[in-house]
């Protein structure tokens, strides 16, 4: 075991060899049945990458399925994702816990279309950069055949938390995102 980590592993939560995933260095609250969690190392100082992290307006440009994030005050936000089949989800999040430039908590207020808490945490890696790592308990809505049907779209979170790292960490390191695609901004700049 570590000095920073009582359970001795840098990986995240849902993988730790000894101790609860869930615990109090896991998820908030325990919301969400299914847990998910990915991490990984991007060559900035950890006060840049949580800096831009904590921004949640900022979150759509290396979130894929997020459309939009509305800051409600400082500590609750309204998300609107995107969802299999053409729909959205909505809900209202609260941050239960922040500790600048070393992590934040978040869960899901009651009504959201989607239970969810999580925990993203930065870990500074000296000249690495940082470590991000991000742990994510959700309930998918109709249970596994949402689960299923999600992952059949390619939104499931497991999915699409590897992804968002992976673009994230484009994002802080190269100013942009490399893509065989065209953005919904470039689409924009392109019509007007």
């Amino acid at each position: 075991m570590n000095d920073t980590d009582p359970h001795g592993d840098d990986a995240p939560p849902s993988t730790w060899k000894h101790g609860d995933a869930l615990g109090a260095n896991g998820t908030p609250e325990g919301k969400g049945s299914s847990i998910v969690a990915r991490a990984v190392t991007i060559n900035r100082p950890v006060d840049e990458v949580y800096a831009y992290f904590r921004d949640f307006t900022n979150l759509p440009t290396f979130m894929e399925n997020v459309e939009r994030i509305d800051t409600l005050d400082a500590t609750r936000s309204h998300w609107v994702v995107k969802a299999p089949a053409g729909k959205t989800v909505e809900w209202d999040a609260v941050i239960t816990e922040e500790e600048p430039n070393r992590s934040l908590a978040w869960t899901s207020e009651p009504g959201a279309d989607v239970a969810n808490s999580g925990r993203v945490e930065f870990r500074d890696a000296g000249l690495r950069g940082t470590v991000v790592t991000a742990t994510i308990a959700y309930d998918p809505p109709a249970g596994i055949v949402g689960k299923l049907i999600a992952k059949m779209f390619q939104r499931e979170p497991a999915i699409q938390a590897r992804r968002d790292l992976r673009r994230f960490k484009q994002l802080m390191e190269t100013g942009e995102i490399a893509t065989a695609a065209m953005t919904r901004k470039q689409r924009e700049e392109e019509m007007a």
